[in-house]
């Protein structure tokens, strides 16, 4: 808040042009700057024109205090739907690090868009609209009632967010996974990295209707382990390094029924780099 002083009597000037004349709020209009005489202070939301009969400095300041409690009073619905907005708004879709196409063969253009476009934006529409009902409510009943919202389709964000760099076009990083920590840790903890495949396209095949399977490194054990959750719940027992997504939107436009064509073929675009980055970080 800025001050200046023009003349004796208060008045105050929010940038909006609501105005308050006599204790009243009136309707907004501008009143030209030419025969305003007073005190100006600037505040950064809004503009009351509040217009100070001559008196007593006491009755001026008092004068002053009530029309600016009245200001204050009428913004603060204002606010607070600007504050619900910006709840409501605080989840967005992710971009993705690639064309929709580049993973083609291996996952087509049209499962990508379907995928990211539709699937992970309505988790997010989904994610923004619980916070907002659950910032919004007073009672405690349905404060509990939309936990299952909030897990459901905060773990579909978060799932697909981690999914989406999880995969990289073959052309740059998918497949690749070289001679490092991550693929040390995969042969002192599966064997081999093949036999890591199998035992995690067996567990994963495996999740009756919807899910994902995940290799995840265990703080407790400090080993790399297989592991599936059900739905969308995320996976919060080990620090996620892979994650593939079982869900029929997945897959079914190109590989149907058939699961263990899909997990075979997404092994071609897994982004080990990432993976590895993320094993390093959970390991420290």
């Amino acid at each position: 808040m800025s001050l200046q002083w023009q003349c004796t009597p208060p008045l105050l000037i929010f940038r909006n042009k609501l105005t308050l004349n006599s204790g009243d709020l009136a309707a907004p209009f501008h009143r030209p700057r030419d025969h305003m005489c007073g005190r100006v202070m600037t505040f950064d939301r809004g503009l009351v024109d509040v217009g100070l009969p001559s008196g007593s400095w006491s009755n001026a300041l008092a004068r002053t205090a009530t029309m600016l409690s009245i200001a204050r009073n009428s913004l603060r619905p204002t606010i607070n739907r600007m504050r619900v907005a910006r709840s409501a708004s605080l989840h967005t879709l992710p971009e993705l690090p690639y064309a929709y196409n580049a993973l083609e063969p291996h996952i087509s253009e049209q499962i990508m868009k379907l995928h990211h476009m539709k699937h992970h934006q309505t988790y997010v529409n989904g994610l923004n609209a619980a916070e907002e009902a659950y910032a919004k409510t007073p009672s405690m009943k349905e404060k509990i009632a939309l936990q299952s919202a909030l897990k459901f389709n905060g773990g579909g964000h978060i799932n697909h967010s981690l999914f989406w760099k999880n995969l990289s076009p073959v052309n740059e990083d998918g497949g690749k996974l070289p001679q490092g920590p991550l693929k040390d840790a995969l042969e002192r903890d599966f064997g081999s990295v093949d036999e890591f495949k199998k035992r995690f396209n067996a567990a994963t095949a495996a999740i009756q209707g919807s899910g994902w399977g995940w290799l995840g490194y265990s703080p407790a054990t400090q080993k790399l382990e297989i592991v599936t959750t059900p739905n969308q719940d995320p996976l919060i027992s080990h620090a996620p390094i892979i994650g593939v997504d079982i869900w029929e939107h997945a897959f079914y436009l190109q590989y149907h029924n058939v699961k263990a064509d899909y997990l075979n073929a997404i092994w071609n675009v897994i982004n080990f780099k990432e993976a590895e980055h993320r094993f390093l970080e959970a390991a420290e």
